[in-house]
């Protein structure tokens, strides 16, 4: 095929064109892959996490605090929660992080805070940088206050589910027996 004078300017119309799809594939594939990048000298955790430092007071001090069932000391204390780079706390195999403080004296109640871990794609809770508890509040009640005294027996039941219904059966009857004396 005889192109003339325009064979090598579409030639190197070519030659661009396979250029540009190159420099537009390297240009998405560096777009694709990102680096990752921590924040300046942080101390590594498990599973990619970096450490957050929470500060634990209690307002009569010397209550007893448990992170997830482990007792980490007597308020105040400074307790290292692994979490996630983005500031929540990380899922490591439950749904909930408890923090737990137990009373000092009489007339004194447990408190407890419960922090979401974004297992499984719910949602999940920033690590706080203080957690203050109040022994002498009771403990809210998480739907109000109880309807019924204690030890808070059920509604009665008005309506009974309906019984059991059986379908029409098939019956065969042959006359009246015969017997031999």
């Amino acid at each position: 095929m005889n192109l003339g004078c325009a064979g090598p300017i579409l030639r190197a119309f070519y030659v661009m064109k396979a250029m540009g799809m190159l420099g537009l594939m390297l240009t998405l594939l560096l777009c694709v892959t990102g680096c990752e990048t921590t924040p300046p000298d942080p101390n590594r955790g498990p599973h990619g996490t970096i450490p957050y430092d929470v500060l634990i007071d209690a307002t009569p001090p010397g209550a007893n605090i448990e992170a997830d069932g482990q007792v980490v000391g007597q308020t105040p204390v400074h307790l290292t929660i692994y979490g996630d780079k983005d500031g929540t706390f990380h899922d490591f195999g439950s749904y909930y992080y408890i923090i737990r403080a137990l009373p000092v004296a009489t007339n004194q109640y447990v408190q407890t805070r419960v922090f979401r871990t974004g297992r499984l794609f719910t949602p999940e809770d920033h690590v706080p940088q203080r957690i203050d508890f109040d022994m002498n509040q009771p403990y809210p009640y998480p739907y109000g206050v109880p309807a019924y005294g204690y030890p808070g027996y059920p509604p009665p039941t008005y309506y009974y589910p309906p019984p059991g219904y059986y379908a029409p059966g098939v019956q065969f009857y042959f006359g009246p027996g015969y017997y031999h004396h």
